[in-house]
C-alpha cells in the first residue's frame, strides 16, 4: 500500500481529490490549444499530474509547508487552470476576485463551478456576436497564473527567494511549453514589483459579493448536503 505521506502519495492526492463534474470533452494540449469545450479542473490536474516528476511534486509540498493553507497545491493549480483555460474568456479582475475569495472561503469546488459557469456565459455571448475568444500566447497565460497565485497564496506578502525557486518548478510543470528562462523572468519581475510596492501592490482585490445566481447555487449545494446528512 502506498504511503499517503510520501511524495508520490501527495501527488496522487493533488490529482484525485476532487470529483469530475462531467464538463470535459477535449484535453488542454501541450501546444497551448484549448478545445471547443471547457476543460474542468479535475481533468486539468490529471494532465499536470501525469507529467509531474518527484521534484515537481516535492515543490508543491514544500510550497504548502511555507505558505500554510493558502499554499495548498489545489489553490496553486486552480490559479494555473484559470489562467490556462479561462484567460481570454474571463477578465483578469474576475480571475483575481475569484482566487481572493477562495483564499477566504476555502470552497474550491464551488469556485470551480462558478468559474465554469462564467466561462460558458462568456462563450455564449461571443457566439451570439460571432466573435472568437482572443488567442493568448502561453507566456501571457503563465504570467496571469503568477498574478493569480500571488493573490491567492500570498495576499500582500513579499515573494522570497525560496518561494521564487518553488514557483519556478511548479510553473514549469504546468506550462511545459514556456521556456524556463521566461518563467523565471516572469516570477522575478513579479517579486521585484511586489518588493518595490509598484503597481502590483494594488493588484490584490477585495473579494466582491457573489451574484444572486451564484449564491442560489451555493444554497442548493448546502441544502443537498443537508438532506444527505439526514438520510
Amino acid at each position: 500500500m502506498e504511503n499517503p505521506n510520501s511524495i508520490s502519495g501527495f501527488a496522487n492526492k493533488i490529482i484525485g481529490s476532487l470529483p469530475i463534474v462531467g464538463l470535459v470533452a477535449r484535453i488542454f494540449s501541450d501546444e497551448g490549444g484549448v478545445g471547443g469545450d471547457i476543460i474542468d479542473f479535475a481533468e486539468f490536474r490529471r494532465r499536470v499530474g501525469k507529467k509531474c516528476t518527484v521534484t515537481d511534486s516535492r515543490a508543491f509540498y514544500e510550497f504548502q509547508e511555507r505558505r500554510g493553507r493558502a499554499g495548498d497545491p489545489l489553490y496553486v493549480l486552480l490559479s494555473c487552470w484559470l489562467a490556462a483555460v479561462g484567460a481570454g474568456l474571463l477578465k483578469s479582475e474576475e480571475i483575481l476576485e475569484g482566487v481572493a475569495r477562495l483564499r477566504i472561503s476555502n470552497d474550491i469546488e464551488f469556485e470551480e463551478q462558478n468559474f465554469i459557469a462564467m466561462m460558458n456565459e462568456a462563450r455564449e455571448r461571443r457566439a451570439k456576436l460571432n466573435a472568437d475568444a482572443p488567442t493568448l500566447p502561453m507566456e501571457i497565460r503563465a504570467e496571469k497564473a503568477v498574478d493569480a497565485i500571488y493573490v491567492c497564496c500570498f495576499g500582500r506578502d513579499p515573494i522570497e527567494e525560496e518561494d521564487e525557486s518553488l514557483l519556478n518548478i511548479m510553473l514549469c510543470a504546468v506550462f511545459p511549453t514556456v521556456k524556463r528562462s521566461m518563467i523565471q523572468r516572469i516570477i522575478k519581475d513579479k517579486a521585484i514589483k511586489v518588493a518595490e510596492g509598484g503597481d502590483d501592490a494594488d493588484i490584490v482585490p477585495e473579494p466582491k459579493p457573489l451574484s444572486k445566481e451564484a449564491v442560489q447555487m451555493q444554497m442548493k449545494d448546502l441544502e443537498f448536503l443537508k438532506q444527505n446528512s439526514e438520510t
